[in-house]
């Protein structure tokens, strides 16, 4: 039992450590692009890494890698204390440390791509989640077709009526069918990045208010929180997509719904220093507002689609 406190205490003392960086070289290099002599691992005058030397197909292999941030260690550390201090590492990178972990929107728009690629059957099962959710929205009772005949003498409707007319029924066929629903679950997966930086920027307006004065950060900026909530996100897409990989079902997406409460509060607790009840009560006051602030917005929008739907 005294082992295993002993390993917590070490662990909580790791996670309130911030990142060590490795001290400079001694040795001297030549840089090979620029011809300058100096001691350190990268060149003082053009950047280039003091450990390049002749082309291999691991160093080939590597600059693939670091194309799409994978080959890059900050990406591994990111990942790495994403999952095991995602508070502190939040902090840390608000704070200025920067160079040592992986650019938060990038790493986004990384993590979606690859969520996608999960989705589509990039799983053990190889199962494409994506299309299964298209099958489902989709009702499987076809519309009722209107029978009655419009009596244009009596009603007196015009051609351009008639078209309304037909296009409202359309509308309504496209809504008691799932179509509808399908196209706009489709747009959101096309645009699944972008759906996600909305959202967040909507969910950090609420969120800022209420932690701006936060112990830890006091002088907090809608920047920073901004881009805390960017790195949560990614920490969930971290967890999602491996839950998704190994589980690509119905029991998957329930175990990730019943770890993503807890997910989201110990981080924002962590880089905020509120309490635990603190932080619960504030993250809630904030999700209030925000989910009103989307039902509107879903509903103007499918009101403008339909406006334009009928009348053009």
């Amino acid at each position: 039992m005294n082992k295993q406190k002993e390993k917590y205490r070490k662990f909580k003392k790791w996670q309130h450590q911030p990142h060590q960086v490795a001290p400079l070289s001694k040795e001297q290099h030549e840089c090979a692009t620029c011809g300058t002599r100096f001691e350190g691992n990268y060149c003082p005058r053009c950047g280039q890494s003091a450990s390049i030397g002749r082309y291999s197909f691991k160093k080939a292999f590597l600059l693939f890698l670091d194309v799409w941030g994978v080959g890059n260690r900050g990406m591994f550390r990111s990942l790495r204390d994403l999952i095991l201090r995602p508070g502190y590492m939040i902090r840390d990178y608000l704070r200025g440390m920067q160079m040592a972990y992986f650019p938060p929107f990038k790493m986004l728009f990384l993590l979606c791509t690859l969520a996608f690629l999960v989705d589509s059957g990039l799983n053990i099962q190889s199962v494409n989640l994506i299309k299964q959710s298209e099958t489902e929205l989709l009702t499987p009772e076809e519309v009722k077709k209107d029978e009655k005949k419009i009596d244009h003498t009596k009603k007196k409707l015009t051609k351009a009526e008639i078209e309304k007319q037909n296009k409202k029924k359309e509308l309504f066929r496209q809504m008691d069918s799932g179509e509808l629903y399908l196209k706009a679950y489709q747009w959101v997966n096309k645009n699944i990045s972008l759906v996600s930086l909305a959202c967040l920027l909507l969910f950090s307006i609420p969120l800022f208010l209420l932690f701006r004065k936060s112990p830890d950060i006091p002088d907090l900026r809608f920047s920073e929180c901004f881009v805390a909530m960017v790195y949560i996100t990614n920490m969930l897409l971290i967890y999602s997509t491996f839950i998704t990989m190994l589980i690509p079902s119905d029991t998957g997406d329930y175990i990730f719904y019943a770890l993503g409460v807890p997910l989201v509060i110990i981080p924002i607790k962590q880089f905020s220093g509120y309490s635990y009840w603190s932080t619960i009560w504030r993250l809630i006051v904030s999700f209030i507002p925000f989910c009103i602030v989307v039902l509107l917005l879903i509903l103007v929008i499918f009101f403008i689609y339909a406006y334009i739907f009928i009348n053009y």
